[in-house]
């Protein structure tokens, strides 16, 4: 089959770059490895920026967001005896939307659908051919078991961290900066109101912990764990149990419910450059990974296609190779700044391991660090710019 843009990977940046493309008549095919049926179940990022809002909004999918999501006009920081709230608005002007990546999937996947996208669902065997010529193409093998190739004029790399894409591009090309944190988060989706209005990011000596929401009546929470937990070790009274210690403050109550999910996640930042190698283009997670304390990964992911998606446009319409020459140095402009951020958020808020030789040191700069930035309003400024987007605008 034939097609202009080759989309690998159906998660919400696979998604929403089909819809860029289509709204200025640019034909894609998609190809996934999952089942539809998986995809419309992964458990992932709530948090979207101001920007990627209006991005969603430009394009068309975000009707249900602005009937369901939350508006969040700031986060509370934490510490034993001690609760700060950040205002975004009053810092920066503006806000951040808290509408779970689920929904976002579903809700494109539906526009999608209806505007007669081409999906191929549940594949195997994808791999990227000739993407350093003018005649990239991506065969696979269906669901009923038959060989497919597609011959497109590009091809997008939207499959995640573990996906094809990265890997095609050859190991003397990449360049790739990596740091492993000594610990992972285990989160919990529970059936349970919020205990709290806005977001709360807290640090205790038994370990970080967070209280975020997905609506009215869901509520997710997180837990520092150590990388090599396991979670059959955590019973639900385990984790309550360790939320309600970790964000105790006078006056306030966690609520808790059933559990309707629950997982560790390790926890590591990743950069592999370029995002391009010929007519081939990484966006989101196949190219990067932040620690999910920033509440980045989603929002690079919806920068990265909208960037791309305006590229491939300018290229396949009006000829000009200007955008895309620049996609990967652009792109990576704002990865490496939401990449600082994140990893800023985590040292900020997680405990040390108690091997770490500077543990003490480390201690005494949280603190240091956590004061400074819930006192000085330049410092506010900085996490809000950061938290809610608006340090870069989107492309």
């Amino acid at each position: 089959m034939r097609t202009q843009v080759a989309i690998v990977g159906s998660g919400p940046s696979g998604l929403l770059l089909s819809q860029i493309l289509a709204k200025h008549g640019v034909e894609s095919v998609i190809v996934e490895n999952r089942s539809k049926d998986y995809v419309l179940a992964r458990i992932r990022a709530g948090v979207i920026e101001h920007g990627a809002v209006d991005v969603l909004t430009q394009y068309g999918v975000a009707d249900r967001l602005h009937r369901e999501g939350m508006r969040h006009d700031g986060v509370y920081l934490q510490w034993p005896g001690e609760r700060h709230r950040i205002d975004f608005v009053e810092s920066c002007g503006h806000s951040v939307w808290v509408y779970g990546q689920t929904e976002i999937t579903k809700d494109m996947i539906e526009i999608r659908e209806a505007d007669g996208q081409q999906i191929f669902w549940d594949v195997s065997d994808t791999a990227i051919h000739d993407a350093d010529t003018d005649h990239p193409r991506v065969t696979f093998v269906d669901a009923d078991g038959s060989q497919q190739s597609i011959e497109a004029d590009y091809v997008a790399g939207c499959d995640g961290f573990h996906g094809v894409s990265r890997q095609t591009i050859p190991e003397s090309v990449r360049t790739v900066r990596e740091r492993v944190y000594p610990y992972a988060w285990l989160g919990i989706l529970a059936e349970v109101a919020p205990s709290t209005d806005e977001l709360i990011y807290a640090l205790h000596p038994d370990g970080f912990a967070m209280h975020s929401m997905r609506s009215d009546h869901v509520s997710r929470l997180y837990l520092q764990v150590h990388p090599d937990e396991v979670i059959e070790s955590w019973s639900d009274d385990r984790i309550w149990t360790a939320l309600s210690t970790r964000m105790a403050i006078d006056g306030w109550e966690l609520r808790s419910g059933p559990t309707l999910e629950k997982s560790i996640t390790p926890m590591r930042s990743f950069v592999s450059a370029p995002m391009r190698w010929g007519r081939l283009f990484l966006a989101g997670d196949a190219s990067h990974i932040v620690p999910p304390t920033g509440a980045k990964g989603l929002n690079l992911a919806i920068a990265d296609v909208k960037r791309l998606g305006t590229a491939l446009v300018s290229k396949i319409n009006d000829g000009s190779d200007a955008l895309l020459d620049r996609y990967s140095d652009d792109a990576l402009e704002r990865v490496w700044l939401s990449t600082h951020f994140s990893w800023w958020m985590t040292s900020m808020l997680h405990m040390p391991p108690d091997t770490d030789p500077d543990r003490e040191f480390l201690l005494q700069m949280q603190m240091t660090q956590l004061k400074y930035v819930t006192t000085s309003t330049a410092a506010m400024t900085g996490l809000a710019e950061n938290y809610t987007g608006s340090v870069l605008p989107y492309p």
